[in-house]
This record gives structure tokens, C-alpha cells and sequence, in this order.
């Protein structure tokens, strides 16, 4: 059975309509993933800041690394 023009035209602006909406969605994605991608480099740079500055008052008592030897020396590690 022939199809009117009508309803050709109305197929013809449904599927530009569903079209638009997924080119629409697809950009808005992009942009959350460019907003995502500068926040979390920021974070894990600060991140990292702060486990170096967290290993550096571990280190600022002693000049030499201490060993597994002083832990089991018992008296003799506060003696040093």
C-alpha cells in the first residue's frame, strides 16, 4: 500500500528530530568529561602533595633509616 507524502515527511523530521537529540546528548557528555578530566588531575596532584608532605614528618626525626633490627631490639632502640 503507497504511502502518502505526508507521512513521508513526518518520518523524514522524526528520525532529524531523534537525530538532533542524540548529537545534542553526545556534546553534552563531551563537556561533562572535559569538566571531570581537569577536577580529578587537581585532586590527585593535591593528593599527592599531601602523602609527600605526610612521608616528610615521618622522616624529619632521624637522619639514618631505621631498620626492622630496632624495632626488635626492644630498650636498646630508645637507648640510641
Amino acid at each position: 500500500m503507497p504511502r502518502g507524502r505526508s507521512t513521508f515527511t513526518k518520518r523524514q523530521k522524526e528520525q532529524t528530530r531523534q537525530q538532533k537529540q542524540r548529537d545534542k546528548a553526545e556534546r553534552r557528555n563531551q563537556r561533562k568529561q572535559e569538566k571531570t578530566t581537569p577536577g580529578s588531575i587537581d585532586e590527585m596532584a593535591e593528593l599527592h602533595e599531601h602523602a609527600a608532605a605526610q612521608a616528610a614528618l615521618f622522616n624529619l626525626g632521624g637522619d639514618e633509616p631505621r631498620s626492622g633490627k630496632d624495632i626488635s631490639d626492644g630498650e636498646n632502640a630508645f637507648k640510641r
